[in-house]
């Protein structure tokens, strides 16, 4: 596993614990206001390798609690499970971010365990999906099996979009607020205008449109917040 990134400590990744994010490269999407964008294409030979990685969590033993694994897209990585029993066999906690493309080996990892919390994008409503993406003609099917699958409360989860002004509007919230009915946590996230994203005239919604995207997804997901808003 070639590691391209490690926050060595963060007390926001991974809720209610104290843990490091390992970043793993490449991803099926292209988001045009991916904040992680140097992951996904462009991969350079800057990495760390496995066993570096292992050398520093065995010395953080007693003080951290989990590992947050984000990316780019983890589920890509053939090595993933092996990756998280390793973490999970020197006694750490795992948490999971995914853009909920690859429900086969999500089942796979909630099933058997191996994840103790699962954080999934939800990128827009169905029919906007490729769009808001940037792959045309996207299959959205993966997303709702993952969906369902995290809905099954096998593990703790949370779902999150980021909002873009010129991605989503109130039709989309509440098209969500249906694909997720019943969801334990939902969370809106602004985008913040960055110089390492894809498309760098994208903007951020209104807090007063995000006040009514919430109040649009109190019918289906009464727990929904804005988070770091």
């Amino acid at each position: 596993m070639r590691i391209y990134g490690l926050q060595k400590m963060t007390l926001l990744d991974f809720p209610e614990h104290v843990a490091c994010t390992v970043f793993l490269g490449g991803c099926d999407f292209r988001c045009p206001f991916c904040h992680n964008f140097e992951l996904v294409e462009n991969l350079t030979d800057d990495y760390m390798e496995e066993e570096e990685f292992f050398t520093f969590l065995d010395k953080r033993k007693g003080i951290l609690d989990g590992v947050a694994i984000s990316g780019g897209e983890p589920c890509i990585q053939k090595e993933l499970k092996d990756f998280i029993i390793k973490i999970r066999d020197r006694g750490f906690l795992i948490k999971l971010d995914t853009n909920g493309y690859h429900p086969g080996l999500l089942a796979e990892l909630t099933d058997e365990g191996l994840v103790d919390y699962v954080a999934m994008d939800i990128k827009n409503s169905l029919d906007k999906y490729g769009m808001t993406v940037g792959v045309k003609d996207l299959d959205t099917r993966p997303v709702e099996e993952s969906i369902k699958i995290l809905l099954q409360g096998k593990t703790e989860y949370e779902f999150r979009t980021t909002l873009v002004k010129e991605y989503h509007d109130v039709s989309d919230i509440a098209k969500i607020g249906e694909l997720i009915k019943g969801a334990n946590k939902y969370f809106l996230q602004q985008y913040v205008c960055r110089e390492n994203v894809p498309d760098k005239t994208l903007n951020p919604p209104s807090e007063e449109d995000i006040k009514q995207y919430l109040v649009v997804l109190s019918q289906n997901v009464p727990n929904a917040q804005a988070r770091g808003i």
